[in-house]
């Protein structure tokens, strides 16, 4: 069996656990942080429905809904580098450092 054989065999081997509630995690981050079309981001509505503005200025200014959603890409980062091994947790891993380091990044731009 060559080195490419086993790469695909371990590849087939992983299965769901607990790593890959971080791509769960991250997906849900999205939803909640991004706006798809017409209807508004997820996070909007929930926040609204607890009796909290989305936004600083009414319908304007700052997205508090992109630093909410920080409290899902945390925790999917802390999860796909604890479970390595399991489907998706490298995915959800990469992926939630991404989204962390932009919103920190876009929250210094936008702050500052």
């Amino acid at each position: 069996m060559g080195a490419s054989e086993k790469l695909k065999t371990d590849n087939l081997r992983k299965r769901l656990g607990l790593g890959s509630i971080s791509l769960l995690l991250f997906v849900i981050g999205l939803l909640f942080s991004f706006s798809f079309g017409k209807h508004g981001a997820l996070g909007d509505t929930i926040l609204r429905f607890v009796g909290l503005n989305p936004w600083s200025n009414g319908e304007t200014g700052l997205h508090y809904t992109m630093f909410y959603s920080l409290i899902f890409y945390i925790p999917a980062w802390i999860i796909g580098n604890k479970f390595k091994s399991d489907l998706g947790a490298k995915t959800g891993k990469i992926l939630s450092v991404i989204m962390i380091v932009l919103t920190l990044l876009f929250s210094l731009f936008i702050i500052a």
